[in-house]
């Protein structure tokens, strides 16, 4: 199993909050898909999965706070 993280923007730039899941447990997900969209005090992004295989749980959820580097869903391959 493997985990999909909160990735670093900017230099400065450590906490984020999760907007929007843009996958759901079960679906399939590719390398570099995006799964999320975050935002940080200077802007909002989407964040891409690192590996591909289904989404098996999601750690965070919508409205949540999340640090750089935390996991924030579990895929299968």
């Amino acid at each position: 199993m493997s985990e999909i993280v909160a990735p670093k923007w900017g230099l400065t730039t450590e906490d984020m909050v999760l907007l929007e899941w843009l996958k759901e447990p079960g679906d399939t997900v590719e390398v570099d898909e995006p799964v999320a969209e975050v935002e940080t005090d200077k802007t909002s992004a989407e964040v891409v999965s690192t590996v591909a295989g289904t989404i098996t749980e999601l750690l965070v959820a919508e409205g949540d706070e999340v640090k750089t580097g935390q996991p924030i869903a579990r895929v299968t391959p």
